[in-house]
């Protein structure tokens, strides 16, 4: 290892250690490397901005926050919350089941789990604790559940990804489609044998007289994956497209059809978007420069020649991968682990033949579990600064989540054709 290497190495973990946003310390040890090695910042910048501003599917990502941060200003979150009880509100431990069928429906708007956590799961979670559950169960499932958002498209993990591996996005947003619905089996099947064993409530069954009003409060809401899929898949637009038709459609429901949006409210949500945005930007600016370092240093090369001579099968690197990301996702950002760590495995998957589109959804799916992971778990501070949920008793009551979650991902991961079916269905060839 060189000096310089060294040097970004140790101020990396410093800057985590000192709980410094990801972004200024990606960006500070990546500084460091280049000032060791006495190279030009100037000319590394230029190179890190023409590789942002070449990449067209990176447009997409401050769109879709702007489309979830409108969605979740407007009625959408409880107009959702009553469609779906009107379909799941009957089975024991009913507002659970839902708080499940409101993420996979909000995932296909927002690509976010932060955004679906603090929108459609902080009106589950008020629900849930009103009617009985315990705030921590309802904060536990919340995050759980939330975990769906970047895996059924459109998904702004999955983006990045697509844009450092040159996946199709096309290919990786009908990708996560089976597994999102496969984590809300899993997750509804927790809840089912927690209900049971706690002798949790069924709601009031919604009047069949009500169900035409409640399908048409929803209808316009659950267009939107629709539209989105419809338009990328039939070549109407891009991915990237897309993203402007969700955030145009999202801006029409909340300010023309639903008249929940003011001018002052839509501001707010500019500044939040741009804010947001700026961060996430940011944060991949950073990591182009630490994945300048390392590909100067060949780290990628050598990882790759590492794993190759362990001569392990396909399925024995994904599992070695799996439980590298399980570990690391208690304790590092999703940020760190999608630009920093997944180039570096990228050259050993294509090495090993990986399907490039199975392999970005399993580790998305794994480093959403991470969201989850104590001591570290993003969602579940996310949900106890909004909702004043104890973080303890939170901790507590995820491991069952986290179990079944990881059960889904096992398979996945084991039977690749849970992702590649439907990519391989609608004309999309293996990477």
């Amino acid at each position: 290892m060189s000096l310089a290497l060294a040097v970004l190495l140790a101020m990396l973990v410093m800057t985590l250690i000192l709980r410094l946003p990801i972004g200024f310390g990606m960006l500070i040890s990546g500084v460091a490397y280049l000032l060791v090695k006495r190279q030009d910042l100037g000319l590394v910048a230029e190179q890190v901005l023409n590789g942002m501003y070449n990449g067209y599917v990176l447009l997409a990502v401050p769109l879709f926050i702007f489309a979830a941060a409108v969605m979740n200003s407007g009625t959408v979150s409880e107009r959702l919350f009553e469609f779906a009880l009107a379909i799941v509100g009957r089975l024991r431990g009913g507002l659970a089941h839902v708080n499940i069928i409101v993420s996979v429906i909000f995932s296909g708007m927002s690509g976010s789990a932060i955004a679906d956590a603090a929108g459609p799961g902080l009106v589950s979670i008020r629900m849930m604790t009103k009617n009985g559950y315990s705030p921590e169960f309802s904060g536990a499932l919340t995050a759980a559940s939330s975990t769906i958002g970047p895996i059924i498209p459109p998904s702004i993990p999955l983006v990045i990804y697509a844009l450092i591996s040159s996946a199709s996005v096309g290919a990786l947003f009908l990708g996560g489609v089976i597994p999102g619905f496969m984590m809300a089996l899993a997750l509804m099947v927790a809840v089912h044998f927690v209900a049971k064993k706690r002798n949790l409530p069924r709601e009031a069954p919604v009047p069949w007289r009500d169900y035409p009003r409640v399908m048409v409060r929803g209808f316009l809401p659950l267009t939107l994956p629709v539209v989105l899929l419809g338009g990328i898949y039939s070549g109407v637009f891009t991915p990237t497209e897309a993203a402007s038709v969700a955030a145009l459609y999202a801006l029409f429901l909340a300010s023309v059809v639903y008249r929940a949006l003011t001018w002052r409210r839509l501001f707010e949500i500019l500044i939040e978007s741009s804010k947001a945005s700026a961060s996430v930007t940011l944060i991949i600016a950073s990591a182009f420069v630490i994945n300048y370092a390392f590909t100067a240093e060949r780290v990628p090369a050598l990882v790759a020649d590492w794993l190759t001579g362990l001569h392990l099968s396909q399925l024995g690197f994904l599992m070695v991968v799996n439980v590298l990301f399980l570990v690391l996702g208690c304790f590092l950002d999703t940020s760190i682990m999608l630009l920093v760590l997944v180039p570096i495995l990228l050259p050993a998957a294509k090495l090993l033949e990986i399907d490039l589109v199975h392999f970005g959804v399993v580790l998305v799916v794994n480093m959403m579990i991470g969201l989850v992971t104590p001591p570290f778990g993003m969602l579940l501070f996310v949900i106890n600064a909004l909702a004043g949920v104890p973080l303890k008793g939170m901790i507590h009551e995820a491991w069952i989540f986290i179990g079944v979650l990881i059960v889904a991902l096992f398979l996945m991961t084991v039977f690749p054709q849970t992702v590649l079916w439907l990519p391989h269905m609608l004309g999309y060839g293996v990477t």
